[in-house]
């Protein structure tokens, strides 16, 4: 019987390899910028074109590899970076497993040109699908230049899987921030379509960080500093006021190495206990630094993930680090024991009483005494004279009156001619539907059969999104001008996508101003929408559009309507007054599908007489 287990050939085994080390285009650029870090390079250039689809190549100043080394570089399981076991717990550099180039150069075309810096001559490779094309000496400057042109061409299934270019160019980024951020003593520099994108000279951490955000980033960040024996801490967190709503700006770097991590993040949260609102996210880049021999690297393909001898010690590390830089910058409310002195009571009188003031009052003084009358000046001066009126004599002003009355009698007034009503007025009480708010968040309506219970929340978002819908639908949104421009600052990613929305949100009654580097200006914002809010709904927008924007128009201003509508409609815990209630009612029901929420969430439920009396007859 033959035997059924065969060894796989080597490009079939790069390729299921692949499949793991190689997801997407961002893997791609993942592998070849932490290479060039391996090689000791100072200078890093990334070139993208077509989102990674059509090139990815970097370029580096690093040591270059020989003739020998450039050829072996291709091959599974071939390293410089250990030679023993022992030396996965003792790891200084980025790769280890030597299977990335051999992924890579299974399902792309290679070019690569390295040179070392002592060699005259460098080396100049060219592979297609694992299959070695050429092999060439040439003349090249000191370093290594890989370029990943067509990648999955053999392979059209995972090429089909990729996303759009905006998606894939989000994920490229991703990697090139985490990468630069972890060294600011390199200089990076990124082009995408032969556009500059990023120009990141060499730096501290701080300023690293705001050469990659830029805004106002350098005004969020707080300082924190700690050095232990288990691990040193440094790096900076935000300050609660500017918390987002998604968990864009979160980097946990171990060694140099970007890592995710929830068991930290829990860490930096319980920091932040009762400084965030419900679903604020606050900012963070926290640079950890271990002994290699305490953390294992090894356990997850793309090397995002790290196992801690003692997780708990560095649990409450970091969350005592960050509370104690929260409250030393004076970002986390703390009671303020010192005194101002000047405000004490002076020594000598500490032991006193306070004396009261004495008040005089002269008991003879009567302001309604009798005076004298004044006496005219000579000259013809009009003085007044007092006219005194002797208390006897006060029924003299009265006389007359009583014959007086008659003519009051005389004056008439013309009626107002009374209509009858067309309903009685009991009747028409009866009629009024009264709406009730229950812990302010359901609003109870009766009708006919029984009663009506919304949840205003949900009924608000539908209201708003039909609105929202319609107004992109029509391109006929009505705008409310602000008397002062409201500027706004973003990343350059965030700017991005605010520009390629913007035909979409100036329908729902935006009117942008200018866009800067790193700001939008904001003339007009839509109807019922409050200046504070706008912050807000542009952060709830683009956490929204994360995995990307809609290539359709229709589900483009559909994302931005429930986005929208999500962000400005009424929360649980907001009181209602009764005309707010009637106008929510009305306006649900005068909707296309009053039914579901935006979000396919019932709005409302109904309660029928006959119901309520079997519950009763229990």
């Amino acid at each position: 019987m033959s035997s059924i287990i065969q060894l796989l050939p080597d490009h079939v085994a790069n390729q299921i390899a692949a499949g793991e080390v190689v997801q997407r285009p961002a893997s791609v650029v993942k592998e070849l910028l932490e290479n060039a870090v391996d090689a000791g390079a100072t200078d890093i250039k990334l070139i993208i074109k077509d989102a990674g689809k059509s090139l990815v190549q970097v370029i580096d100043n690093g040591k270059g590899m020989s003739v020998t080394d450039s050829r072996l570089c291709f091959e599974r399981h071939a390293t410089s970076k250990i030679r023993q076991a022992e030396d996965l717990f003792s790891l200084h550099t980025k790769g280890f497993r030597g299977e990335a180039l051999a992924s890579i150069a299974a399902i792309a075309h290679v070019e690569m040109k390295t040179k070392q810096e002592l060699d005259e001559l460098g080396t100049h490779i060219i592979i297609e699908g694992s299959k070695f094309i050429s092999q060439d000496p040439s003349v090249l400057p000191k370093g290594t230049s890989f370029a990943v042109k067509n990648l999955f061409f053999n392979i059209p299934a995972r090429r089909n899987f990729l996303k759009s270019e905006t998606v894939e160019f989000r994920h490229i980024v991703d990697e090139f921030q985490r990468v630069a951020l972890a060294h600011p003593n390199i200089y990076f520099t990124m082009y995408h379509n032969g556009s500059e994108m990023f120009n990141l000279p060499n730096s501290n951490y701080r300023q690293r960080i705001v050469n990659v955000f830029s805004g106002k980033t350098n005004e969020k960040l707080v300082p924190i500093q700690e050095e232990t024996e288990i691990v040193t801490i440094e790096g900076f967190v935000g300050k609660p006021e500017f918390a987002k709503k998604n968990r864009g700006e979160q980097f946990f770097f171990v060694n140099d190495r970007f890592i995710k991590s929830g068991y930290l993040h829990h860490a930096v949260m319980a920091a932040y206990e009762g400084l965030l609102p419900n679903g604020s996210q606050p900012t963070y880049f926290i640079y950890l630094n271990v002994p290699p021999n305490t953390i294992d690297i090894n356990i997850h393909p793309t090397k995002t993930e790290i196992k801690f001898d003692d997780e708990h010690a560095l649990y409450a590390i970091l969350r005592s680090t960050i509370k104690h830089s929260l409250g030393q910058f004076n970002v986390a409310p703390v009671l303020d024991f010192d005194r101002d002195p000047n405000l004490d009571t002076p020594y000598q009188y500490q032991n006193k009483t306070a004396e009261y003031p004495t008040v005089q009052v002269d008991s003879s003084f009567n302001p309604f005494a009798d005076e004298k009358p004044t006496k005219q000046s000579s000259g013809g001066s009009n003085s007044y004279k007092k006219q005194e009126v002797s208390s006897s004599n006060w029924e003299s002003l009265y006389v007359g009156l009583k014959n007086d009355t008659s003519e009051v009698e005389t004056f008439s007034f013309e009626s107002e001619e009374v209509t009858p009503s067309l309903f009685d007025e009991k009747e028409e009480e009866q009629t009024i539907n009264r709406t009730y708010q229950i812990h302010k968040k359901y609003i109870v309506s009766p009708i006919k059969s029984g009663m009506v219970i919304m949840d205003q929340g949900r009924a608000h978002q539908r209201i708003l999104y039909e609105q929202f819908l319609t107004n992109m639908t029509v391109h006929q949104a009505s705008s409310q001008q602000l008397l002062f421009p409201l500027q706004m600052y973003f990343s350059n990613n965030e700017l991005k996508l605010i520009a390629e929305l913007q035909p979409s949100l100036e329908n729902t009654g935006f009117v942008f101003e200018a866009f800067d580097t790193d700001s939008i200006h904001i003339s007009g914002i839509p109807v019922n929408t409050t200046e504070s809010e706008i912050s807000m709904v542009l952060e709830q927008l683009l956490s929204d559009l994360q995995d990307g924007i809609p290539d359709s128009s229709f589900s483009q201003n559909d994302t931005i309507a429930k986005s929208m509508a999500k962000s400005l409609a009424v929360k649980t815990g907001t009181y209602l007054t009764e005309k707010e209630q009637e106008s929510l009612v009305n306006n649900l029901f005068a909707c296309k599908e009053p039914n579901v929420s935006p979000f396919q969430k019932p709005t409302f439920i109904t309660m029928r007489v006959e119901d309520i009396d079997k519950r009763f007859a229990l």
